[in-house]
């Protein structure tokens, strides 16, 4: 893996180079394997927190683990592209703009003892810039040379929190074109469905169940190219305890395993 500055990691892009990186303020990494036409993302896989706001942060190391998306980086990371979060999203939310990106409460709760001064704030705000400059670079890329494009958004969600039984998978589609694609989310939802999972652990898919696909990866990228379709994913978080902190690797490497078929099968479909 190469350690890259965002204007290396866009004239890699544009120079169609195949290549792995970390970006130079290690917080995000991009794999590029071939250059296919669907990519893979797990913009809230990151649980890296700067040490100047170790101090100044009211919210335990367990409480942003429980609300950040473990392991969904894991999930995809066989797949040509391959784009991730290193930072939590508790220093700045990629999946929220730019101005609503740095909390100050959280879940309810107030988030700094103090107000982040403007230098702090500004250097969170610049990773979620930069981030952004490699989105919309990757995804005219891949739009350019196939005339089409699909990412598959990866998260999870926390279900001990819900007094009712709630989906495996979730898919959220307010923010997307429905008319057009919706023959395209049903083959996604019920390919999800199928997936066999061990310990009895049922596979349920539904779509806008317990999210809608409100966020701003999701929307950023549905603006500004007309033939992309963002498929923002949840998995339920039965691979992990997220009462006592523990993940189940082998209940990961099993979505992992099946998604290496099920997403290059419905992503060639897509693109047929």
């Amino acid at each position: 893996m190469l350690k890259l500055s965002v204007n290396e990691i866009i004239d890699k892009i544009k120079s169609e180079e195949v290549f792995e990186a970390v970006a130079s303020d290690y917080s995000f990494t991009l794999k590029i394997d071939e250059y296919v036409p669907f990519v893979c993302a797990a913009i809230h896989d990151g649980h890296q927190f700067r040490k100047e706001l170790w101090d100044n942060c009211l919210h335990s190391e367990y409480e942003r683990w429980f609300e950040e998306d473990p392991s969904t980086k894991q999930m995809i990371q066989s797949h040509p592209i391959v784009l991730a979060g290193c930072d939590s999203r508790f220093e700045y939310d990629l999946n929220r703009d730019l101005e609503n990106a740095v909390f100050e409460t959280a879940w309810g709760k107030k988030l700094w003892r103090n107000p982040l001064s403007g230098k702090i704030k500004g250097e969170s705000l610049q990773k979620h810039s930069n981030f952004y400059k490699i989105v919309e670079v990757l995804i005219n890329k891949i739009e350019t040379k196939f005339k089409k494009c699909i990412v598959y958004d990866m998260h999870s969600y926390n279900w001990k929190r819900w007094d009712r039984e709630v989906p495996t998978f979730n898919l959220g589609t307010l923010n997307i074109d429905n008319k057009r694609f919706g023959n395209i989310v049903e083959d996604w939802r019920k390919s999800l469905e199928e997936i066999k999972l061990p310990y009895g652990i049922k596979s349920t898919s539904k779509i806008n169940d317990t999210f809608q696909g409100n966020g701003y990866f999701l929307k950023f990228i549905t603006s500004k190219f007309q033939n992309t379709l963002v498929l923002a994913t949840e998995v339920k978080k039965i691979y992990c305890d997220e009462l006592r902190q523990i993940i189940y690797p082998e209940i990961v490497a099993e979505i992992e395993f099946a998604l290496k078929t099920k997403l290059v099968e419905h992503a060639n479909s897509f693109i047929k």
